[in-house]
């Protein structure tokens, strides 16, 4: 060997050695952040972590409100009220008149709603959350409580609970069910609370007790379901008994005054009413008509029905009725109240003034005449 390579060849054995021992740390490091597991780097989740996370945010979205949608959303059914009419080629045509909700109280195609949604109606298309279509039927309608029962011809329709409206407090989730505005926003929910029990509105001669909540309701909810956070029925929403104007207040009828509205029109195609056989004019009345009533307190009887309950007791035109059943009346709203308290056919006691003698009359009230 030269003796010069003889002296460098111990320099390139050490030069060689460093090289594979650099290479392999830098082959080390290299492959840790080739595989991605870096410390500034988060490494990908496995499936199973993703599994996992997506679980959580199913669990999240498992809410009272949710359940209580999916429960009673497929019961609520959109319902157009349609009417006939010519064109311009006189030509017979089917016309819109409006859209309300409905919901499914029964299985067999029953169908609660409010009067108003079906009123004057040639023909209703009552439409499903699952997109199915039908021809309704009216099976009888009460104006008073703004209520109607309404039928199309299938089984197996998805119904909702009715629940107790008597069992509410203020304060509970209240979640209002329905098409606002008409089938383009067909089954939308809104969420709110119950705001007041008992709510009492006059509207003409009649009482409504009601349900208050702030859930939004409004045109076309009418019929819609109210739902409480257990997922049953506890109202009927109705977009005509409402303050216009003013916002935050959305108003339903008890289902408790519901049920035996649906009962007797199922039964008897009707609803039946005690009839006391008067014709009555109270303060406001009397203010609009410009009369003038001497008395604070009671209602003028201005006519009495010949052969009626209150003239077979002995009741006369000029008398002031003061109670009927123990309730003071002042009003006709009051008398009215009153009046459907009782069962037809059941003695009611009615205190009146008489010039200035105040008398008792015990009537037999009789079924309201139907109109």
């Amino acid at each position: 060997m030269n003796p010069v390579y003889k002296r460098l060849a111990p320099y390139f054995i050490i030069a060689v050695v460093g090289a594979l021992i650099g290479g392999g740390l830098v082959l080390g490091y290299g492959g840790q952040y080739l595989a991605g597991s870096a410390p500034a780097r988060q490494a990908a989740p496995s499936p199973l972590a993703a599994s996992r996370a997506y679980a959580q945010l199913s669990e999240a979205r498992n809410t009272a409100v949710v359940r209580a949608a999916q429960a009673v959303g497929p019961a609520v059914v959109g319902i157009v009220n349609k009417a006939y009419a010519r064109d311009n080629f006189n030509r017979r045509v089917v016309i819109d008149q409006g859209a309300g909700s409905g919901v499914i109280f029964d299985a067999n195609g029953l169908i609660v709603t409010n009067n108003h949604v079906v009123e004057n109606a040639q023909e209703l298309a009552v439409s499903l959350a699952d997109g199915r279509t039908f021809t309704g039927r009216v099976l009888g309608t009460d104006p008073y409580t703004d209520l109607a029962v309404v039928k199309v011809d299938a089984a197996g329709l998805p119904a909702a609970v009715l629940g107790d409206s008597d069992s509410l407090v203020v304060g509970e989730p209240a979640i209002a069910i329905g098409n606002p505005l008409g089938m383009e926003f067909q089954g939308s929910v809104t969420v709110g609370v119950i705001s007041a029990l008992n709510r009492s509105i006059d509207i003409g001669e009649r009482r409504f007790k009601l349900i208050q909540t702030d859930a939004a309701i409004n045109p076309g909810n009418s019929g819609g379901a109210l739902v409480n956070a257990d997922g049953v029925v506890v109202g009927i929403n109705s977009a005509k008994i409402s303050v216009p104007g003013v916002e935050g207040i959305g108003l339903s009828i008890p289902v408790n005054t519901v049920r035996p509205i649906i009962q007797s029109i199922l039964e008897k195609g009707r609803v039946v009413r005690a009839y006391l056989g008067v014709g009555i004019i109270d303060r406001n009345m009397a203010a609009r008509y410009g009369y003038e009533l001497k008395t604070d307190k009671g209602v003028y009887v201005a006519r009495i029905v010949p052969g009626g309950p209150a003239d077979q007791a002995g009741l006369h035109e000029g008398d002031i009725i003061l109670k009927i059943a123990g309730a003071e009346t002042n009003s006709a709203a009051d008398l009215r109240a009153a009046l459907d308290a009782q069962a037809v056919g059941s003695r009611v006691e009615v205190i009146a003034v008489r010039k200035g003698q105040t008398l008792s009359f015990t009537p037999v009230v009789e079924e309201m005449p139907r109109q």
